[in-house]
């Protein structure tokens, strides 16, 4: 059963090597990040699975130990999944969001519980999210969900989608849906839409509200904003 889950933006720019200069523009962000894997440790899970937004042939599922690296931001940077010393052979790389959530973890010293990967393509149907979740929150009597995703990326006419009026709107709704952890809020959230905002977080979100069903999870939201017109979300689940 789902104990607790944070949800957390997956910018590469949360890394302060990758973001360079510009790191302290994303410190508050950091912080509540921070916080957020607080309340994972706190629930003490059996198994955290760490869930993100991956590309097309880029999803799946990713053992403990599964590299990844931000070579491709042009930062000399490897992270592992978990625990290095139980570091898993793999073939693949994680996918970018799960790279930045393997970062989180081993910025706070995760070591609470084993910990898995799942990469959610975008184009993931709202119903086989629930699913996916569903079975998520099955897998041991105490699970943890670090749930990886941004909001709209079309808040301002810099952002990277441009400026679309839409925008807002949808962040706003999905900001309320984390704060009160409903899941019917979140299940309502629009496919096309979500792709035609840029948003990578619609489908994570979607499998957390499947995973919590039943579990009678409160929300809190500790951090929303839109630096650089993307729309990042801090909650806690517990």
């Amino acid at each position: 059963m789902l104990l607790a889950a944070a949800v957390c933006p997956c910018p590469p720019l949360l890394v302060p090597e990758v973001a360079a200069g510009a790191a302290p523009e994303m410190d508050t962000a950091r912080a509540a990040c921070t916080d957020a894997l607080g309340v994972l440790a706190a629930a003490r899970p059996e198994l955290l699975v760490v869930v993100g937004p991956a590309g097309p042939g880029d999803g799946g599922t990713f053992p403990q130990g599964t590299r990844g690296s931000f070579k491709g931001y042009g930062v000399d940077l490897d992270v592992r999944l978990g625990a290095a010393a139980q570091a898993a052979a793999a073939e693949r790389e994680l996918p970018s969001s799960l790279a930045v959530g393997a970062w989180l973890l081993e910025r706070t010293g995760w070591a609470d519980a084993p910990v898995e990967g799942l990469g959610a393509e975008e184009t993931l149907a709202p119903e086989r999210c629930a699913g996916t979740g569903r079975e998520l929150g099955g897998r041991a009597d105490r699970v943890a969900l670090l749930v990886l995703g941004d909001g709209s990326a079309c808040r301002t006419v810099k952002a990277p989608g441009y400026l679309d009026e839409r925008a807002a709107p949808y962040d706003a709704a999905a900001a309320r849906a984390l704060a009160a952890a409903d899941l019917p809020a979140l299940l309502s959230l629009d496919a096309a839409l979500a792709r035609a905002l840029k948003s990578s977080g619609r489908a994570p979100w979607q499998i957390l509200a499947g995973a919590a069903e039943g579990a009678d999870l409160d929300g809190d939201l500790l951090y929303e904003d839109a630096p650089y017109g993307v729309g990042y979300m801090v909650a806690t689940w517990s």
